[in-house]
């Protein structure tokens, strides 16, 4: 069962803002790139072949949002439209799997436990779920 957060009390908060959530997009990509080259290859990649400054840009952008911090997202990206963004390219299992483990790497880098970390776990694990598109490879 998920916490009934306050509006003043929501992950972003308790995560300890919008710096702290951009740390965590850093971690995460930090991850990928060392940890998870085939996830880390589904992404626009810069000269030194690590994920792009704006791919990372946008996506903290979006995790302050989504995670009850102020509107910074959307106004510049529009609604997320998550499964349409993410049809592009190819994510089965595997690769949910991979963002999963970068995730989770990212928060036990900052610490991220208890009930707000229950609570992510199990929201990344349902949206990076209903982003699978592709049947997975025998």
């Amino acid at each position: 069962m998920a916490p009934d957060f306050a509006p003043d009390d929501m992950p972003f908060h308790r995560l300890g803002g919008e710096a702290r959530v951009r740390e965590l997009a850093a971690r995460f990509y930090a991850h990928m790139d060392d940890d998870e080259p085939a996830l880390a290859r589904l992404h626009e990649l810069d000269a030194q072949g690590r994920v792009s400054a704006g791919v990372r840009e946008r996506f903290a952008a979006f995790l302050v949002e989504w995670l009850g911090g102020p509107m910074i997202y959307s106004p510049v990206h529009g609604h997320p439209r998550l499964r349409m963004r993410h049809a592009r390219v190819r994510v089965d299992t595997a690769m949910r799997d991979a963002w999963l483990r970068c995730m989770a790497s990212a928060m036990d880098d900052l610490g991220v436990s208890g009930e707000v970390r229950t609570f992510l776990d199990g929201r990344f694990a349902e949206v990076a779920d209903f982003l699978r598109n592709a049947p997975d490879t025998p």
